[in-house]
């Protein structure tokens, strides 16, 4: 069976763990915790970071941004990429958006109310979860509400797509982090991320790493 190491809260582990469920592709977790890991884990993930897709040949591959579209190669369908050039294009910017701006700013509060305080017991940045909340998130928020689609789960075209995937991944944590977005004032974008987060590949992690880490 297929292994992918790393650990569930981790956002970029669960765009894989996403991908595969919508795939429908057997995997099992191998617990990888992404701070101090060894020498001989470095040596399938030279940057010593999660995850790493394990294949049952033993093939090897880390970043869930390789890992995806390896996967897409191995199985095709259902394709998590749009067809549409255009719109091929936007769902990459998307996940890479995600991926890095939305993620520094997730992590400033993911980090510090989940990682530091209930798992490290260390009294978090109160004034990078503020940074995070007050000054970072509404910008982005701001630019993802005029990119919300009035229904559904896809926000590039008209098919759940690694644009979803990664966008849906970062809120799961910033949920998480004790985090809502205000429907009040960015009722698309909000809908729609619920309606990603209703998702039977997403439902199964959320509910799973809830319990975890007691929430």
């Amino acid at each position: 069976m297929p292994k992918v190491h790393g650990v569930n809260a981790s956002p970029f582990v669960r765009k894989v763990r996403i991908a595969l469920a919508e795939k429908a592709i057997g995997y099992e977790l191998v617990p990888v915790m992404p701070m101090g890991v060894s020498a001989e884990f470095r040596k399938i993930s030279p940057l010593g970071k999660i995850p790493v897709f394990e294949a049952d040949d033993g093939f090897t591959l880390p970043d869930s941004s390789c890992i995806i579209p390896y996967l897409e190669r191995t199985q095709p369908k259902p394709s998590l990429y749009p067809d549409d050039a255009k719109d091929f294009g936007w769902a990459l910017f998307l996940e890479e958006y995600a991926d890095s701006k939305l993620a520094e700013t997730v992590g400033g509060v993911f980090f510090n109310r989940v990682v530091k305080k209930r798992i490290l017991k260390q009294e978090p940045d109160e004034a990078r979860i503020r940074q995070s909340v007050e000054q970072e998130m509404p910008a982005h928020l701001d630019y993802l509400e005029t990119r919300a689609p009035e229904d559904g789960d896809a926000i590039v075209g008209r098919r759940f797509s690694i644009a979803d995937i990664g966008l849906g991944s970062q809120f799961v944590n910033w949920q998480h982090g004790g985090e809502r977005i205000d429907a009040k004032r960015w009722p698309r974008f909000a809908a729609y991320i619920d309606r990603v987060h209703a998702r039977p590949s997403f439902k199964a992690c959320i509910e799973e790493e809830k319990a975890q880490l007691g929430g």
